[in-house]
């Protein structure tokens, strides 16, 4: 009998994993801005209702009050849509939270071309890159719902600003119950010494799969798990360009300003490599499916495997 695979949101990890915590004694409150079904976030609310502020559709608001709260001693987390937050908000997550370094957390949902049928204004391509521009702030994407749930824990327990992006599909969980999640450290999820492919979010399963089709050619293929963004996990950089020698990053999120940048600053500097970069190219999203979208934006796969043949031919060049 085949075992099915599970899939799960990384969005219905945030609800959850706060009532838990907020069990255990955290003292956590969370900022709403209309959107708490969306992102889970309402569960929580059912559970503390004292402890569930929304401000409704004022995502600037959210911000500010969350930031309020946190300067009062509690563990502030903010939640919305990835497009509206930091999309609407970036001058208050600047000055209110990053600036004096606060105890914000915000958990933005629907990120990327997989939020799908709402179109590209609902699609959120940007925010990474605004995110990772901001001193203090921690940034992390998690593959699954598994590793979700252990980066939410994490900020929760971690004091600092933080920003964690969930996205809206349920998608393969890869990870086993066991898993820990770690600010700083990039996972190594297979092995291997031609290329190394360097992946987050929901490209995580495209990268281990582009990592099958490689192997059917006879190339050996590394695949990390890049959640954690920022602290970014430079040693993990540098043994993959000294042991493979080429380098592929894919992310579901405008190629400049997120992953692949972060990645490109590390070798550039330190050990220069062939390196090629899955993700949009510069423009914007569209309506339809999310895997559909996916195949119509070259986020697959059989793209990722055909930029790694295409490193692995420049090594040396």
């Amino acid at each position: 009998m085949v075992k099915e695979t599970r899939v799960a949101a990384t969005r219905e990890a945030l609800g959850p994993t706060l009532t838990k915590l907020a069990q255990e004694g955290l003292d956590i409150v969370v900022v709403d801005a209309d959107l708490g079904v969306s992102t889970t976030a309402a569960l929580f609310g059912r559970e503390f209702p004292d402890r569930f502020i929304t401000v409704g559709v004022a995502e600037q608001n959210m911000i500010g009050v969350a930031a309020g709260l946190a300067a009062c001693g509690k563990i502030a987390f903010a939640s919305s849509f990835a497009v509206f937050a930091p999309g609407h908000c970036f001058d208050q997550m600047r000055m209110a939270v990053a600036q004096p370094n606060l105890n914000v957390k915000l958990v933005a949902s629907h990120g990327g071309v997989v939020t799908g049928e709402d179109g590209a204004s609902a699609h959120a391509l940007e925010d990474l890159s605004l995110m990772l521009s901001l001193p203090n702030f921690r940034v992390i994407v998690p593959a699954d719902v598994v590793e979700a749930e252990q980066a939410i824990e994490t900020a929760a327990r971690s004091y600092g600003p933080c920003y964690i992006r969930t996205t809206r599909p349920k998608v393969p969980v890869i990870h086993e119950d066991g898993h820990r999640f770690e600010l700083g450290r990039w996972h190594l999820l297979r092995p291997g010494s031609e290329v190394t492919v360097i992946a987050v979010g929901v490209l995580v399963k495209a990268a281990l799969d582009a990592a099958e089709l490689l192997a059917q050619e006879g190339i050996d293929c590394r695949v990390l798990n890049a959640a954690s963004l920022k602290p970014a996990d430079k040693e993990a950089v540098l043994a993959a360009a000294g042991e493979t020698g080429a380098i592929v990053t894919a992310e579901d999120h405008q190629v400049h300003g997120g992953l692949g940048s972060l990645v490109a600053q590390i070798v550039a500097r330190e050990r220069p490599v062939p390196m090629a970069f899955v993700g949009m190219q510069d423009r914007y999203g569209t309506s339809g499916r999310w895997d559909q979208l996916l195949q119509y934006f070259h986020l697959t796969p059989a793209a990722i495997a055909e930029a790694a043949r295409n490193v692995i031919s420049r090594k040396g060049a």
